[in-house]
């Protein structure tokens, strides 16, 4: 699994495009993203959390 950790909102799920799973952050909130597609947002104190579980549900999937 490649799994990106990007620090623009704005270009980094487009930039990460070819990693599984990946996470961009922004002022208070990130986006989670697979293939450059945005999952979801969510609050930058829940943004570790959200990516484990998107993580697991990635590993479910193979």
């Amino acid at each position: 699994i490649k799994v990106a950790v990007m620090g623009c909102v704005v270009n980094g799920p487009g930039e990460a495009a070819d990693a599984d799973l990946g996470v961009a952050c922004g002022a208070g909130s990130g986006v989670i993203f697979s293939k450059g597609k945005v999952l979801r947002k969510v609050d930058e104190a829940c943004i570790v959390e959200a990516l484990t579980e998107e993580i697991e549900k990635f590993e479910i999937e193979r």
